[in-house]
Parts: C-alpha cells; structure tokens; sequence
C-alpha cells in the first residue's frame, strides 16, 4: 500500500510536520528525503531496504556513486542530493563548533568528527584548531594514510597551529576497521603531540579515534594526564 493510502498521522511528512523529526524512525526520515518509492514498495519499504543493504546511516552517506546506484529505485541525482544533506549537515556542524566552546559541546564535536571522518575507508588525521576561547577557527585534514595506518608528523601540525595563531587543539583520526579502540601507537601519538605543541604554547585538549558509529576520546580516558 504506498504512503497516501496510510492514516495521515501514520505518514513521514505529516508525523514530522505534527509531532517533531525527532519521533520519526531512521526509514521514515529517510522516506521523506526519498519521496516515492517505486513499483510494489512504498518509500519507507524502500528506506529500510537501503538501510539493511548499508547497515547504517553513516554508512549509506559513505557509500560512493557507484555502490548507491546499483541498488534499486536510486540514481545519480538522487545520490548528489544524498551527499548535499551530507555537507549541509557538516557544515551546521561546523558552525555551531565555530560559535561555541568546544569543550561545552562534546555532542557536537563528536557529531562533526563521525560525519567528516566516520566512515572513510582509508585512514586520516585532521586537526580542529581553537581560539582562547576553544572555539574552533580551522579544520584541516592534515594526514592521509592507508586502510590500516597513517604517518603524522608532529612538526607539521605544530607549523599549521602557528599559522591558524591557534591556541588550543583537537585532533581525530578514524578506523577504517570499525573498533575505536585506541592504539598503543595513538596513546604514544598523543603525548609526543602534546608536548610538541606545548613548546609553543598551544594546548592539545583532545584526540579522538574515530569509526561510523562511535567516537573515543583520549582525554576522557586520561590519555592526556
């Protein structure tokens, strides 16, 4: 049965519109970006399709043209809208990060970090860079690595921080594997980092490790002590 015939306040759009996005499960947010589905599957029976082929949100943002287009019903321009909720997403992000201290809003840091760097199937490094009052100024990514791993140069991101005239630091980097375990690697990371930095006066408040799902903080496990 496709969505007109359902109750009116069983429906996506008029659910949203009456009581909030928030109540709307992951398949009806995405059947309302949708907007129809195709022959004998309703556009929420088609969201939860993608979903279960993807596993996830983030991974369904993830996914390249290619791997989105196979599947049923999806197309090219339907992708490039896919990825435009994306970035404006990010970019709200960003804003807010820009706007507030970011240690007051742990939410959206971590927010910002899964979007950007989740789901990347090869590993990076990016650095925030703070004014005094932790509010983010700059967002680079300093470091492309491997499935596996990442060289970072501390010198460079010292030399960035210089540049930005940045006082304070966060920096992230994801597991393409899933599991946002640190590394004994990135516990070493962290701490030659810190110290680096410290030479110039530059504080590094956080380093996350990063996957679709979760974001671990370095700082909160007294990684950074």
């Amino acid at each position: 049965m496709s969505i007109a015939h359902w109750p009116a306040d069983e429906r996506p759009r008029e659910k949203l519109l009456l009581r909030g996005a928030a109540v709307l499960s992951d398949a009806e947010l995405l059947a309302i970006f949708l907007r129809t589905g195709m022959v004998g599957l309703s556009a929420v029976e088609l969201a939860r399709r993608l979903l279960q082929h993807f596993g996830s949100i983030s991974a369904l943002f993830a996914a390249s043209e290619s791997e989105f287009v196979c599947h049923p019903g999806m197309g090219s321009a339907k992708y490039a809208q896919l990825m435009a909720v994306k970035e404006l997403a990010q970019r709200a992000l960003a804003e807010t990060l820009s706007q507030r201290d970011a240690l007051t809003s742990p939410a959206e840091v971590r927010a910002y970090l899964r979007l950007a760097i989740g789901s990347r199937d090869t590993e990076v490094f990016i650095a925030l860079f703070l004014n005094a009052q932790h509010q983010v100024i700059a967002m680079e990514e300093v470091f492309r690595g491997t499935l596996t791993e990442t060289r970072v140069y501390p010198r460079e991101i010292v030399r960035r921080a210089l540049f930005h005239n940045a006082a304070a630091l966060i920096v992230a980097h994801n597991h393409p594997s899933g599991r946002a375990e640190p590394s004994m690697a990135d516990r070493a990371l962290t701490q030659t980092l810190k110290s680096a930095l410290e030479l110039v006066d530059v504080v590094l408040l956080d380093h996350f490790v990063v996957t679709g799902a979760q974001a671990s903080s370095l700082a909160e496990e007294g990684g950074l002590a």
